[in-house]
């Protein structure tokens, strides 16, 4: 286990919660191993484990998991990750609820908002975590159950109320829901994904959130892999069939096309700063109006040496007019381009 006094990274407020986070956070979706539906392929625990160690001593003061990451078993490894750490040490631990599984197949994602569903997903991830309270508890996408936005909104405020998480959010939610949900009590949180490829997030949830004082952590900023300066055709055609990348049109045909044109204009930008290609890609992201800070995944010490230190890199106004003119000329991805 990693020891010592963590370095210190860029933090700022996530919204009214009290916390305050580094601008990079660790991604936890890829640790949950294969042999479910959104799976990256086998996963060694002790490397993963060493991932979250090293991303704490780094200075990274957040993890983001999710029960339905490897059926419960991401946070089970974030568990083991902490394990042992001095209290004062301790990373937040974000989590989202709203999807479940059934037991006989483990290729299935139900996405619920009963409120009896919910309470008991905060129960077993309050156990398979291994703490007494949960840092942020999002639902992780809308449901489609028949539950209503109120139902579920309801027991995460009920669920925040009696102490068994200190902040609640949203996942995958649009500005409408926000609002809806802003009605019954503050959404401390919403968590979108945004990325050079994805931009929806900033037409209306993002301005949407500045204005109130919510919070904004956003996931997928190197689009799964695509920015990081390690991707390419070749390897898109070598994914495991177990990589749900294999089969998203991202990675396929005249998208990866668009999409690696973008990732080769970050390419100069890192070469001028003297940091990766994935770390431009992150701090593209901490760029844009509202950004609390950026969800990033890693399966190893190394992949975090890669993009820690976008928490600290300023963008110029060169580096995001040469990677706008990319996607513009590329048409990649979708949403509005800054500049």
């Amino acid at each position: 286990m990693t020891t010592g006094i963590a370095e210190r990274l860029a933090t700022r407020p996530l919204g009214l919660t009290g916390m305050e986070i580094s601008r990079v956070g660790f991604g936890a979706w890829a640790i949950g191993g294969p042999d479910w539906a959104v799976g990256w392929g086998a996963q060694d625990d002790a490397d993963s484990i060493r991932a979250i160690r090293h991303a704490v001593s780094r200075g990274v003061n957040w993890i983001d998991t999710a029960a339905i990451y490897g059926l419960g078993h991401s946070e089970e490894v974030v568990a083991r990750a902490l394990a042992g750490m001095p209290v004062h040490e301790r990373p937040y631990v974000f989590t989202k609820c709203g999807q479940v599984w059934d037991p006989n197949d483990r290729n299935s994602k139900i996405r619920v908002g009963r409120k009896a569903s919910i309470v008991q997903e905060a129960e077993d991830s309050l156990r398979r975590l291994r703490v007494e309270r949960i840092d942020l508890l999002q639902m992780h996408w809308p449901a489609e159950d028949g539950a209503a936005l109120d139902e579920y909104w309801g027991a995460l405020l009920e669920l925040k109320a009696a102490g068994k998480v200190r902040a609640v959010g949203l996942s995958n939610h649009d500005a409408g829901q926000l609002a809806e949900a802003e009605g019954m009590g503050h959404v401390d949180t919403l968590q979108p994904p945004l990325s050079a490829l994805k931009r929806g997030a900033m037409e209306r949830e993002l301005p949407w959130c500045l204005a109130r004082d919510t919070g904004v952590i956003v996931y997928s900023p190197m689009q799964s892999g695509l920015l990081s300066g390690a991707f390419s055709a070749e390897r898109a055609a070598a994914l495991a069939a177990d990589d749900w990348r294999s089969r998203h049109p991202d990675f396929t045909g005249e998208n990866l096309v668009r999409n690696l044109a973008v990732a080769a204009a970050m390419k100069p930008v890192a070469e001028r700063h003297g940091v990766s290609q994935a770390a431009v890609a992150v701090a593209w992201v901490l760029a844009v109006p509202g950004v609390t800070g950026a969800i990033v995944g890693a399966r190893s010490p190394a992949q975090v040496d890669g993009w820690v230190a976008a928490a600290g890199l300023v963008l110029s106004d060169e580096d995001l007019a040469g990677i706008a003119a990319a996607i513009r000329d590329s048409g990649a991805g979708s949403g509005p381009v800054p500049g």
